[in-house]
This record gives structure tokens, sequence and C-alpha cells, in this order.
């Protein structure tokens, strides 16, 4: 009788402890996806506003945002980093296009300090709130690198971009040194975990053009006082194709 009891609490410890262990798992990755929430809403936005907002980046973007003509669509406008490289003497108004409502919160302070209307909108599931044809330019800076189907978003934009549109770019991606390219590819899952996704080895220009855009104008460089593997540009204009 003694053996039989001891066999059965063998069986209920070998039973009950996977039962255990599983809850305990769940219960600490809820917990992790809880601090990871929290680190993309409020704790990301500042950081991608510093890093973005650094002497180099700046320097670009003043390069490229005075090109924008008319009313401006800008896809990822973030923070806002870009509203004061804004010509406002060619701009009607900027619509900026972000998921990220702590991103407007911390642009309230640019947005207040320029000339021409500025208007946020969110990305809802069924596309660009935006009617066809309604905007002279489509402004995208350093943020195709964190959206999951570039290709697929490039194109929806098309539809909002009005004939004889530009759509003005300036993006870093893959490096054409083959040392630094491998080094893209080895960092771009640890990097893309801690920056919002950010890719640090998409083909820019191949994305653009795959997605119907014809690249009129490029440049590149590697920023300068920025790490190579995530410092390599591409700017230029394109139109449709």
């Amino acid at each position: 009788m003694l053996s039989l009891v001891n066999e059965a609490r063998k069986t209920q410890v070998s039973v009950t402890e996977p039962v255990h262990f599983s809850r305990l798992l769940r219960q600490r990755t809820n917990k992790f996806m809880a601090v990871v929430s929290l680190y993309d809403k409020y704790v990301l936005p500042r950081v991608i506003n510093c890093a973005c907002g650094s002497k180099p980046f700046m320097k670009q973007r003043a390069l490229v945002v005075p090109q924008a003509t008319g009313v401006v669509l800008e896809v990822g406008i973030g923070t806002g980093l870009n509203l004061p490289f804004y010509d406002s003497k060619v701009v009607d108004r900027v619509i900026g296009l972000d998921p990220s409502l702590e991103s407007w919160k911390l642009a309230a302070r640019r947005m207040q300090a320029v000339d021409f209307e500025v208007e946020f909108i969110g990305l809802p599931e069924e596309g660009i709130p935006l009617e066809p044809e309604s905007v002279d330019t489509v402004l995208v800076t350093f943020s195709l690198c964190t959206i999951p189907d570039p290709v697929a978003a490039l194109r929806s934009l098309q539809r909002v971009l009005r004939a004889g549109g530009k759509l003005i770019f300036c993006e870093h991606g893959r490096s054409p040194d083959l040392n630094v390219f491998k080094w893209q590819n080895r960092l771009n899952g640890v990097w893309g975990s801690l920056a919002g996704g950010c890719h640090l080895n998409r083909d820019i220009p191949g994305l653009i053009q795959e997605s119907g855009f014809a690249i009129e104008e490029i440049d590149t460089r590697y920023l300068t006082s920025t790490a190579r593997f995530a410092s390599f540009v591409f700017w230029g204009v394109a139109s449709l194709g």
C-alpha cells in the first residue's frame, strides 16, 4: 500500500510541475511584453528623437526638406524634426502621417514655431485617410527602414499624389561596401528590436523602383560622426512612373 501511495505522489508531481512551469512562463512573458509595450510607447519616441535629431541627421534634412512644395504629406513625421526646414514661401500645408500619439505630443513645440498649417493623421487599417490626388509632395525621411512592407506603403502613396507631383526621400540603408554590409546583416535583428523595427540593410533605390516610382535624382554618402553600419544614406527625388 505504501508503495502505491509513493507512486501516486510521484505521478502527481510529474503532472502538476509542467502546468506550474507553463503558468509561470506565461506570467513572465506577459510582464516582459508589458515592459516592451511601455518602451515602444514612451521611451522609443524619445530615443528616436534624440538619435535622428543629431547634427549629421539634421544637416541631411536641411538638404532635402526645402525641396517640398504645395500640400505635403510627410510619412513618419514622428516628433516633427523636419518642420524647421520647410520653406514656408512654397509650402501651403504639411500633413504628418504617423501612428505614434506620443510622437505627436513631442512635436507640439516644433509645430507651433512654423507659420504654415500642420495636421497630424494616423494610419487606419483601410489606408491613408486622404482623397486621391490631394497632395503635391510626399516626403519620407528615415522612415522606410521601419515600415514592415515598404513597397506596399510606397504604392499606397501613389494614390494621393497628384499628377506631376514628386516623392522626396532621404533614407539610410544598404552600404555598397561589402564589409559594412556584412555587419549590417549581423546586427539587423538586434538593432530592429531596440530601434522600433528599423532595418539596416534595405535596398532603398530598389524598393522605390519596385513600387512603381521612377527615380529622377539620387545621391549617396556616409553621414559624418555616425557608425558606418547605420549611416549610409540615399536621398533624391522620384516621380510617378
